[in-house]
């Protein structure tokens, strides 16, 4: 059965999920809902998600809801494939090769011998604590970041598509909680290229549907304001499947 993902692709939610899906070039059946219409609130799409919402995943038999269940999922079932964005425990060992030419001084018989030397042996403690600090970046973005983003996204973009002002105490709120979590963020990101290590993970990954719409409204200065902040969204949103979720919201 071929993998299927079910909600609208102006989801911050779905769209979460549909970068690891490009970040991991995994072919899939997008499966579009009508959530003005109410489809994520009816059958068959409560057998899915049962609290009626989106995205909803199937892969094979299994069935999976909540955007963050599902990247987790697919990062690490398919950990081989296209974009690492997990860290694995068991630490890894690099070799090189080596040949050696020699000739016997009595018969003259040449002969090449290969050896293999440990070249770097991973450290499993650091490891250990790169995963961990990635899943602690992971949830700053699902407990800190996202519902700061989500609530100035309601004010900023939501209200004003239905022709609705912002509510100014809310905004006023939420500016001043997500300016003091990008300092924190920019302190973050003098130590380490990205959020969770020095590579592109989940912890970053998750932050790109809010990050995206919040660089439309006046938000934004306050990414631009932090050099270390603003090249990390520079970055990450300029990302090759992070573009083609783009393109695939701009199709609907």
């Amino acid at each position: 059965m071929a993998r299927k993902i079910y909600g609208s692709v102006h989801s911050t939610a779905m769209m979460r999920a549909l970068a690891v899906l490009h970040e991991k070039g995994l072919e899939f059946q997008l499966v579009p809902l009508d959530m003005r219409a109410g489809e994520h609130k009816k059958e068959p799409s409560l057998a899915l998600n049962p609290f009626g919402q989106v995205p909803a995943f199937e892969d094979g038999d299994l069935k999976l809801f909540e955007s963050r269940a599902i990247t987790q999922y697919i990062a690490r079932k398919y950990a081989d494939i296209g974009t690492p964005l997990i860290l694995e425990s068991k630490p890894t060992v690099k070799v090189s090769a080596s040949m050696e030419f020699k000739v016997h001084p009595e018969t003259m018989e040449s002969n090449m011998q290969w050896e293999l030397m440990p070249d770097r042996a991973a450290d499993a403690a650091v490891i250990e604590n790169m995963m961990a600090m990635v899943n602690m970046w992971t949830e700053v973005e699902a407990h800190q970041f996202d519902p700061v983003a989500s609530r100035l996204q309601r004010e900023l973009v939501y209200r004003q598509m239905i022709g609705m002002a912002p509510d100014t105490a809310a905004f006023g709120e939420n500016w001043t909680k997500l300016t003091e979590l990008l300092d924190i963020y920019e302190a973050r990101l003098s130590q380490s290229k990205y959020l969770g290590c020095d590579f592109f993970t989940l912890a970053d990954l998750h932050h790109l549907p809010a990050l995206t719409n919040l660089m439309g409204t006046p938000v934004k200065a306050l990414f631009d304001a932090r050099p270390n902040v603003s090249a990390w969204a520079a970055n990450i949103t300029a990302r090759p499947a992070w573009v083609k979720v783009l393109a695939l919201r701009n199709q609907y």
